[in-house]
């Protein structure tokens, strides 16, 4: 049986933005996302997206196997040291139809923030895009606006702090 291990924060895109496109292409593949931050949002982003398992890097060396096996035997895991809470948490809006957690910024802003913090221009993100450098930048204002920031330097912090770019 096949498993998909995927970073949050890779090249060109999210581990996210894999994840979903793998839930599109082939269901029922049993997803787990690796990250360096224990961040309530991903989380249950990660979810959304189709993982059935979330593993911080600090303690993969211990975790990764039994939730590899996890995932296998279709069974959710999260590492021990998180709060349970936030699966059954999950589960319990899904099956009663309560609203999950609202996304702080669109796919596509996700997609620009990433490659700005990165460190690519306008016109290079316009280019992998196929956007206009225009178009990004009102993207880039509207995450400004959005996350109560000033700059690209902060942009990328916060890209740091959320796991879409490793430091």
């Amino acid at each position: 049986m096949d498993l998909a291990v995927l970073d949050i924060a890779m090249p060109r895109r999210t581990g996210l933005q894999a994840a979903r496109e793998l839930a599109r292409i082939r269901p029922g593949l049993p997803i787990l996302m690796l990250t360096m931050y224990d961040n309530e949002q991903y989380f249950f982003e990660a979810l959304r997206a189709g993982a059935s398992g979330y593993v911080l890097k600090s303690v993969a060396d211990r975790d990764l196997v039994e939730a590899c096996r996890a995932a296998l035997r279709d069974e959710p895991f999260i590492h021990p040291g998180a709060e349970t809470t936030l699966i059954r948490t999950y589960l319990d809006r899904a099956r009663t139809g309560s609203p999950l957690p609202d996304r702080p910024i669109t796919e596509r802003e996700e997609e620009i923030l990433k490659l700005v913090a990165e460190g690519h221009s306008s016109k290079e993100i316009g280019d992998l895009l196929v956007i206009s450098p225009k178009t990004v930048e009102r993207h880039r204002a509207n995450l400004l606006q959005k996350l109560g920031l000033r700059d690209r330097l902060e942009l990328t912090r916060y890209a740091i702090r959320v796991g879409l770019i490793e430091p």
